[in-house]
């Protein structure tokens, strides 16, 4: 039986809380539909966060995506959207998408949206060359 589109994300436990890494996906098949055309909008996401107790699952991840494939979305707005939606699922400590449309009438929009948790810090970055 074919995946069904799906708005449910599942999560799980973070295997390593206690260390700061990123986890970096790439989705390049996202699609949803020009509100005023109705014509189609493809897009490459790129999501990178810095999970806390939890990480996302990534069938529930693809099946959520392939929700908006008839859903008519600004641009700005399905980003925005998408990344509140993936933040309020996981509480990621960050949490940076970037939504890479592809061109419509000579333009390309790539939109960049982010997420930090309250209080949260980056460790400083140690240069191991020039110790």
């Amino acid at each position: 039986m074919p995946s069904q589109s799906n708005k449910a994300l599942e999560v799980f436990d973070n295997p390593n809380p206690q260390r700061d890494y990123r986890i970096q996906i790439e989705l390049p098949e996202f699609t949803c539909l020009c509100p005023k055309t109705g014509q189609p909008d493809f897009a490459t996401l790129s999501l990178e966060y810095i999970a806390d107790k939890s990480c996302i699952e990534l069938k529930s991840l693809k099946t959520y995506i392939w929700s908006f494939r008839n859903q008519g979305v600004f641009h700005e707005a399905v980003s925005n959207q998408i990344l509140d939606d993936l933040a309020t699922a996981i509480n990621p400590r960050f949490m940076r998408l970037k939504a890479i449309f592809n061109v419509r009438g000579g333009i390309y929009t790539t939109i960049v949206v982010e997420y930090q948790q309250s209080g949260w810090m980056p460790k400083p970055i140690v240069d191991l060359q020039h110790l």
